[in-house]
This record gives structure tokens, sequence and C-alpha cells, in this order.
């Protein structure tokens, strides 16, 4: 497959995690030039470190998404090194306990300010930076916007609150932003999202299986009861998708939500 994305310059935000740095990692490969966004600077220069070892083009740049004044420094610094961008990946979310309803917290008792807090960590995370870049986007008359929703977007997963609906609005704000950007500034800026399934990521290893035995926990059970394929994805999956997405292989494809759940949001549970 022709992607046509040599040459091109990518962010990629919370480039340092598994699904980030996979994106990033698979772009590298297709000859991109990669700026990988991350609060934890450190973790997002291993990422590069390893793609320039690779003998790709990478640069780590510390960025607090939430903070617009904070992106357009990293935006500068993009443009500086590389002197366009043509792809933006928002991959900036995740839950909090305190947003989780459970047996010490009932959903009558979760602070208004938690709740704040996770939803702009899943939502506005998206559109600050695409604010900043899709400006870029709309005076060059080009680009691709990539957000990372998840399948918790569609249907709400039980208990957690804050992070269902932050992703519920990521995918509202993509379908948004992508007539938005067509109808006022070019049909070739396009915008997209992926809304991953269950992935054992370091994140949530030990909430999937027991962190002595190994063993996969109830909840683990649960999800791969209710996942037809019946195993958890990986992020080089969500990577691909990401790659098709960006590429002129999907230039008619904007304002759709990419599900790689391995059929989870395709059962009813019979």
């Amino acid at each position: 497959m022709n992607t046509n994305l040599k040459g091109k310059t990518a962010v990629v935000t919370a480039a340092g995690g598994a699904i980030g740095g996979a994106i990033a990692r698979a772009f590298a490969d297709e000859g991109v030039r990669v700026a990988l966004w991350d609060l934890r600077v450190d973790a997002a220069r291993e990422n590069a470190d390893s793609i320039v070892a690779r003998g790709g083009s990478a640069l780590a740049i510390e960025c607090d998404v939430l903070a617009k004044a904070n992106v357009e420094s990293a935006a500068s610094q993009v443009m500086a090194a590389f002197e366009t961008i043509d792809i933006l990946v928002n991959g900036v979310g995740g839950s909090r306990k305190q947003t989780t309803t459970s047996p010490e917290l009932e959903f009558f008792d979760i602070r208004e300010q938690d709740m704040e807090e996770v939803m702009a960590l899943n939502y506005l995370s998206a559109v600050i930076p695409a604010q900043v870049v899709g400006r870029i986007f709309a005076e060059k008359q080009s680009g691709a916007i990539l957000n990372i929703s998840s399948i918790a977007g569609f249907s709400p997963l039980s208990r957690s609150l804050s992070y269902s609906n932050g992703k519920a609005a990521t995918n509202n704000f993509t379908e948004w932003l992508a007539v938005h950007m067509a109808q006022t500034y070019s049909p070739k800026i396009r915008v997209n999202a992926i809304a991953p399934g269950f992935m054992l990521t370091e994140q949530n290893r030990f909430l999937l299986t027991d962190e002595k035995t190994g063993e996969i926990t109830e909840r683990g059970r649960q999800i791969l009861n209710e996942c037809p394929m019946n195993r958890y994805g990986n992020p080089e999956e969500v990577a691909g998708a990401a790659v098709w997405l960006v590429s002129d292989q999907a230039g008619f494809v904007t304002g759709a939500i990419i599900p790689v759940d391995g059929g989870f949001t395709a059962f009813c549970g019979v």
C-alpha cells in the first residue's frame, strides 16, 4: 500500500505512552518526521530515540496540551525544526479513580471539579491542539487530524463516568470539526478518530490480570466474554489504522470514528 506519507511531518500527543508511541513509530516507518509531545518528556524522548536508532526522524517536546500557550510554543518548535506540520494525532486521555464509581465512591459523591478535570483530559486535550495546529492546516489548505477516542465514547463503560462522557464528547467533536474544516477552509483537511477497545498496556495490566499470578481478573474475563475475538488488542493494531486514516488511501474519509476493538461494539451479548 502506497501511503504517500514520506516526507510529511506529524505531531503525536501522549507519544510517551503505549498507543502514542506505537503510532509515532509506525509513522516514522513510513518516512514521516515525527514530533512526540508529552508531559513526561523522558518517556517521549525514549520513544524518539528508538525511532532515530531505526533511521527515522523524531523530536521529543515537553507539552501540556491543556495549556494553549504551551501548545503554541510546542507547535513553534516543530515548525522551526521541520518547517511544517501535516498531521496531528491527539492521543491524550485517561480515567481517574476519583470519577469512577466503586463501593467506596457513589455517583452522588463524585466532586464536580474531579469530573471537570477528567472531561478536560479526554476532550479539551483534543480541542486545544486542534485549534493551534488546525490554524496551520487552514492556512495551507490541507492536513489530517486524528483523535484517539475509545469504545467508551459509543456506549459508556460501567463505573467510568467522566472518562466515558469525555470520549463521547471527543467523538462528537470529531464529526463537528470534520464538517467545519471541510466547509469553512478546505475539503483537503480531514478529521477522523480511532476508538480503541481494550488494550493490555502497562496502564491497565493489573486491572485485567492478577499482579501476583498473572491470571485474568474477573473484570478481564468479563471483557473477553464480550469480545468476539476473545483477546485484548495491542497498540500496533491501533497504529495500523492510524497510518491508513492519515494517508492518501483514506482521502475520501472524514468525520469517521473507526473502532479497533475485536468486535466489542458489534456484539450485543447474545
